[in-house]
């Protein structure tokens, strides 16, 4: 009985060592530099500027067949906290994950400095480390995946030596219309029922690197927007026409009804479904929506980052994978 006790600690030993081992983990940030930025009109709206750079998981016992992106802040809601969640399977499957940040905390990338700093750390993160440039996702929620679309847009109109051959993209319920999110904070702020930090931080930054509200800069909110249900045109639906994109929303809409008294027009589900809705009016035939729905949706505390973690990872890495087959 005793032999058989230490053979299964051993055997247990060399699983958690085998399993330790099996992935490769490289972190490169600099400092963050000792200044802030302002986020709002009071004397203390400003917060601190956060570490750029990245962090890259690398299969070790594999070669790497493809790459999943996250465009996530390194200073904010536990650094890299989307990606990790991802290593297991990514690791399973022989995909490196790599997570790159700016310097600016809660970027919206309004800035071609801000687009510019990821494009560098990205490329930086494939030629050293000789990642292949192929099988290449973006996935997010909340600002990680707009930076997604943002990014994707900035690529499709840059001359940059280096672009990446992407694949497809993974957006989990995040605004995509921000004429509609604009509207959605200033009834927040009219009816003064919740909380305001957001409301007004998100307002204040987009009138001013937008240039005003939707009213005095429309054409501004609709080239921010990779889908506006105001602009006639949907000026960006094009750029994302020819990627595999599959979209996770949780509605929630008792929910945000209780806490919030948020109409339906006030739910990012509406900007996502219209998004896909578009992508297949131009043309794209590989696109997906997926709908998470809770028992009891109004007893959950519900966020873009709940949503993710609901999220089925090993489902979405075998979506992945047909991806690249197909």
């Amino acid at each position: 009985m005793k032999s058989f006790f230490k053979l299964l600690i051993v055997l247990i030993l060399a699983l958690v060592s085998s399993n330790s081992f099996s992935q490769k983990i490289v972190e490169t940030y600099q400092p963050a530099k000792q200044d802030s930025l302002r986020i709002g009109t009071g004397a203390a709206d400003f917060l601190p500027y956060i570490q750029k750079g990245y962090t890259l998981m690398i299969p070790e016992q594999k070669d790497v067949e493809g790459v999943l992106i996250f465009l996530e802040d390194s200073g904010y809601d536990n650094r890299n906290r989307s990606a990790k969640s991802m290593y297991e399977q990514a690791n399973d499957k022989g995909f490196a994950v790599l997570s790159v940040s700016t310097e600016v905390p809660f970027d919206f990338y309004f800035t071609a400095i801000s687009l510019n700093t990821s494009h560098e750390q990205i490329k930086e993160a494939f030629s050293k480390h000789e990642l292949p440039n192929e099988n290449i996702f973006f996935i997010g929620a909340s600002l990680t995946g707009h930076r997604a679309l943002q990014y994707l847009k900035h690529q499709s109109q840059s001359n940059a030596d280096f672009k990446l051959n992407v694949t497809g993209i993974v957006i989990v319920n995040f605004t995509l219309d921000w004429t509609r999110k604009w509207n959605q904070h200033k009834r927040d702020i009219r009816l003064n029922r919740i909380n305001l930090w957001e409301p007004t931080f998100m307002n204040y930054m987009m009138e001013t690197y937008l240039g005003g509200t939707p009213e005095t800069a429309p054409e501004a909110y609709h080239d921010f927007s990779p889908y506006s249900y105001f602009d006639p045109k949907n000026r960006n639906i094009g750029i994302y026409k020819d990627y595999a994109v599959r979209a996770y929303i949780e509605p929630a809409i008792k929910y945000r009804l209780k806490k919030y008294l948020r109409t339906l027009y006030e739910n990012n589900a509406t900007d996502m479904v219209g998004f896909l809705a578009e992508l297949e009016l131009a043309g794209n035939e590989n696109t997906e929506l997926v709908e998470i729905n809770s028992v009891d949706e109004t007893a959950q505390h519900k966020t873009t980052q709940t949503t993710w973690e609901l999220i089925d990872k090993a489902e979405l890495m075998d979506w992945i994978l047909e991806q690249v087959k197909n």
